[in-house]
């Protein structure tokens, strides 16, 4: 389900709920010509509500719109019906929520690249992706681990084998790389030396490292087919080693699906 609550006139109007309409509504531009895109705060005003009507008024021929869009109900599904196929920028923004445009830009391009390289291809795919990469990076805004990395000194299961190699080769990109043998692996996998000198800082520092991390890491867990059953637990098992954050995950995953499963 999309939303959660309703959206509009008389609606619950959860700013994320309404976030999510928001960029539907912008999708669907092209059907409500000539009105302007809508600023996509999650704030319920009055250029929402009335792109909303004229939605219905227009799309959905009601000669009386109720200028609300409800979970389920024939307005959200006509106006998921209208999106533009693929991911897009504002789709990317509808699932990542607390992502600023900056970071949107700077990751929007290393993601269709990354993830076509790696198979990530279908939306449920993309869908399960995002899920586990909004959760780990906090929505694209971290693509360095914020403790020291001290707790992972001499990680042998790391390869963690000489001093500092704790906070050297700590978790970095946006589904965290962690620990000296996965940093040499990397390395191996892309030609590249990601230990010597600082070189391991690059895997946060260049956008298109900390995405080919995350897409290279959910490849060779085998992830892509987890996503074909729809298995998040075992995808969040796999990623994490536990179950924490599952609860935002799965809200991520909605998202994503709404905005790229059809």
């Amino acid at each position: 389900m999309c939303i959660s609550y309703s959206v509009g006139l008389h609606g619950t109007n959860n700013s994320t709920d309404v976030k999510l309409v928001q960029i539907l509504l912008n999708e669907n531009l092209g059907r409500l010509i000539p009105y302007a895109p809508l600023a996509t705060d999650g704030g319920i005003g009055p250029s929402t509500l009335q792109l909303i009507s004229e939605f219905q008024r227009r799309v959905l021929q009601m000669p009386n719109p109720d200028g609300k869009v409800d979970p389920g109900g024939q307005t959200l599904r006509e106006l998921r019906a209208g999106m533009s196929a693929g991911l897009t920028p504002a789709k990317l923004q509808g699932i990542m929520l607390n992502a600023d445009s900056v970071r949107i830009g700077r990751y929007y391009q290393p993601l269709i690249t990354m993830m076509s390289n790696s198979q990530i291809n279908t939306p449920l795919r993309m869908a399960h992706f995002f899920a586990q990469l909004g959760h780990e990076s906090g929505d694209l805004r971290y693509n360095e681990e914020l403790a020291d990395g001290s707790a992972y000194e001499g990680r042998t299961d790391l390869g963690n084998t000489q001093p500092g190699d704790g906070p050297r080769f700590k978790g970095r990109g946006l589904i965290q790389l962690t620990g000296r043998a996965n940093y040499v692996a990397f390395g191996s996998a892309r030609s590249r030396d990601f230990v010597t000198g600082t070189n391991y800082t690059q895997i946060a520092t260049d956008p298109n490292l900390a995405v080919d991390v995350s897409c290279w890491y959910w490849t060779t867990h085998g992830l892509n087919s987890l996503a074909d059953a729809d298995d998040l637990n075992t995808i969040t098992l796999r990623v994490n080693g536990g179950y924490n954050g599952l609860a935002d995950r799965a809200a991520h995953l909605q998202r994503a699906k709404c905005l790229l499963v059809p």
